[in-house]
């Protein structure tokens, strides 16, 4: 398994423990958006713990003409999973590359592990991408004319491991037994199912032990069973390792999986459950879809 970062959670029920009930009060998740229809309810939650913290973050483009996201704050406790969830054009894409340091915010702050990414330099922004965020993108993302193993090792070698002392192999191959493929390490991707090149890139974004692991759409190109097996290998890594995921998704069954589901729409933060279940997450998203809920 992957270096354990906090205390093991029960994974009989397919997601964390937790000591509250359904309802749209998120436990390892406190949002706002300021001046919007639901604001914060005015207690005070500590921070206890934060792998993910935003803290009035906005993006605008063409000069503040259009805004895709409004001033937002979110905070994400250590070894959770949450979904962030939205329609089409409604913020949850230009909330995660925010939070990820894929893209500098119009205004407000990001933390990742209580370092305020806006204030770093290229370079050390580049070195916390690498070290301490991990990505699971749709498309996979693996560079075709390197090995499986090879693929997983990337970010290590990146940051500056020459792998000589047989040590990275090592974090790969652990890294890939761990989903499952301990025994393709030296095919190329090209050799793998879609599944199968997913859980690869799973492994890469946890080789590095990251704060986050940001997920876009990780089922998005899969069958249904096949998505099964990702979101498990993902809520795994939350329950038994202590990771932290924040996945970005359209699909309730995905979802489903998660401890908390936030939704945007028109840039905002709506509403959250906390527990979600796939007919709920459908719910609210219908609603969403007919503006039901006001953003």
């Amino acid at each position: 398994m992957f270096r354990r970062r906090g205390p093991a959670r029960s994974a009989t029920t397919g997601r964390a423990g937790s000591d509250g009930g359904d309802g749209l009060a998120p436990g390892g998740v406190s949002r706002t958006n300021r001046g919007s229809a639901l604001a914060p309810d005015g207690v005070s939650r500590p921070d206890r713990g934060g792998a993910l913290a935003l803290d009035g973050v906005s993006r605008t483009y063409r000069r503040g003409a259009v805004v895709a996201l409004h001033p937002t704050d979110l905070a994400v406790e250590r070894g959770r999973f949450v979904a962030v969830m939205g329609p089409s054009g409604s913020g949850k894409s230009t909330l995660l590359q925010c939070a990820a340091g894929l893209d500098r915010p119009t205004s407000g702050r990001v933390r990742v592990e209580g370092v305020e990414i806006g204030s770093l330099k290229e370079a050390a922004l580049t070195r916390l991408r690498r070290e301490r965020i991990g990505f699971v993108f749709q498309a996979h993302n693996l560079v075709p004319s390197l090995s499986v193993a090879e693929n997983v090792a990337l970010p290590l070698m990146l940051g500056g491991a020459d792998g000589s002392d047989g040590a990275t192999a090592r974090r790969a191959a652990v890294a890939l037994a761990a989903v499952g493929l301990g025994d393709r390490a030296d095919d190329r991707p090209t050799e793998l199912s879609g599944g199968q090149q997913q859980r690869v890139a799973i492994a890469r974004a946890l080789v590095t032990d990251p704060a986050v692991v940001f997920a876009d759409e990780p089922t998005g190109a899969l069958d249904p069973a096949t998505a099964h097996d990702v979101l498990a290998l993902l809520r795994q890594a939350v329950d038994q390792d202590g990771h932290t995921v924040v996945m970005v998704t359209h699909d309730p069954t995905a979802a489903a999986w998660c401890d908390e589901a936030v939704f945007l729409a028109q840039g905002r933060v709506v509403a959250a459950l906390h527990r979600p279940d796939a007919e709920r997450v459908h719910a609210v998203m219908r609603q969403l879809g007919r503006g039901a809920v006001a953003a």
